[in-house]
């Protein structure tokens, strides 16, 4: 008997009656024969409710005591889920993440799985129940509820599916699938049948907000086949077409992949530059200046150091712009004095947007393409990273949509790949 594991979404449990929906589709899956193992988020807004009370009592809400407060989300969606299918008329058991257990590391708000203990999971499965299992959360060596940080869900669905062995991972969304970029932003966004785990990485940790980047990472590294597709459609559809619908995430080598040069286009609003000038050009500036800022635990993005003539560097980066004032705060009490800098400048009106796809490896040109669609619709680079995949730029926030549409027109996303 196979093994499948679906990840409801927090717009897919939004109500008592999408939750009944979802049932209703865990049902089918269960009658035709399959093991079911169900991940859902907590209730759509829930989590910002919960961090905006945190917020009101505390400004900056001490990190364990908001993941307490977190954890609650989906731990109200599984009990509710496990009422939904028992209407259902099959039996059902939910779980925490610490009932499973799944161990995660102590980093609070943003905790990383570490192990899955799956024996109980599966003595349940034996016994002919469905298992429901909270998202986003784990429990660390102390005892400890964590959380892995915003759509940790994904993480948490994957992660059970690796830890499983099983046959494949299903992530219902309120969108049908994976597209060439955002249809919100370029109406004629095509929805792609197939992506490879590299392209979907690239493209998740470059702002695209169909799947969390470790969960992608974690389908990738264990080769388990994930299908994003919706939960809004009719919950009886028939299985055979719900088992194609969607986006599949597989493997480059697979001979149905589309074999476009560019396969999509992603953009996040999330970036904040910050640039510390006039440092002593000297070996090991670059750790002097980033080991601390790691110690921080803030994500560093794109980098650049610019050599000048007096024997001094500019350094400038990216990082998350929730975290820009703790960087400056950091860059201006601590380390422009410790290098001997001669000035910390910031920036949050940028965004990054980036052109993906496999098909680069084996064609030129496709940069300076890039560069040239930019370039005609004046619209000036400010910093530039590359990866074998993909080509990123970081932009004046204004000119953002501009610019996706204007790639996604110069490389021809709005047709079907050959």
């Amino acid at each position: 008997m196979s093994l499948i594991v679906h990840k409801y979404g927090g717009t897919s449990m939004g109500s008592t009656e999408r939750i009944k929906n979802v049932a209703k589709r865990v049902a089918k899956w269960h009658r035709a024969g399959f093991q079911m193992v169900v991940v859902p988020s907590a209730m759509s807004g829930e989590t910002n409710r919960l961090i905006g009370l945190a917020k009101e009592i505390q400004a900056e809400p001490d990190p364990r005591e908001l993941d307490m407060l977190c954890c609650t989300g989906e731990q109200a969606s599984v009990a509710l889920l496990a009422m939904a299918l028992k209407a259902e008329g099959l039996d059902a058991i939910s779980f925490s993440g610490w009932q499973v257990p799944i161990k995660t590391d102590s980093s609070h708000t943003k905790a990383r799985i570490e192990s899955i203990d799956d024996t109980r999971v599966k003595a349940e499965l034996n016994a002919g129940k469905v298992v429901i299992v909270t998202g986003f959360q784990g429990i660390d060596d102390q005892g400890n509820q964590t959380t892995l940080g915003r759509g940790g869900s994904d993480t948490s669905a994957v992660a059970i599916a690796a830890a499983m062995g099983a046959a494949e991972c299903l992530i219902y969304t309120d969108v049908d699938g994976v597209y060439t970029t955002d249809p919100r932003v370029v109406p004629e966004a095509r929805r792609m049948r197939v992506v490879s785990f590299e392209e979907m990485l690239e493209m998740a940790s470059l702002g695209s907000k169909v799947l969390q980047i470790r969960s992608v990472e974690f389908a990738g590294k264990y080769r388990v086949p994930t299908r994003v597709l919706s939960s809004l459609t009719d919950p009886m559809m028939s299985l055979d077409d719900e088992k194609v619908s969607g986006t599949l995430i597989t493997f480059e080598e697979d001979e149905h992949m589309e074999q476009a040069v560019v396969s999509g286009i992603a953009f996040n609003r999330d970036e904040a530059k910050v640039t510390i000038r006039g440092v002593p050009d000297k070996p090991g500036v670059a750790y002097q200046i980033l080991g601390q800022v790691a110690e921080a635990n803030i994500d560093v993005d794109m980098i650049i150091q610019n050599q000048g003539s007096d024997g001094t560097t500019d350094f400038t980066f990216t990082v998350h712009r929730n975290e820009f004032n703790k960087t400056m705060d950091l860059l201006k009490n601590k380390i422009q004095g410790s290098v001997g800098a001669r000035e910390v400048a910031g920036d949050t009106n940028v965004c990054k947007v980036s052109i993906v796809g496999i098909g680069m490896r084996s064609h030129v040109g496709v940069a300076s393409l890039m560069f040239k669609t930019l370039s005609e619709e004046g619209i000036n680079i400010q910093m530039i990273s590359t990866s074998e995949i993909k080509v990123s730029v970081l932009i004046d926030d204004k000119y953002m949509e501009l610019a996706v549409r204007a790639l996604h027109k110069a490389f021809g996303l709005e047709k079907e790949a050959a």
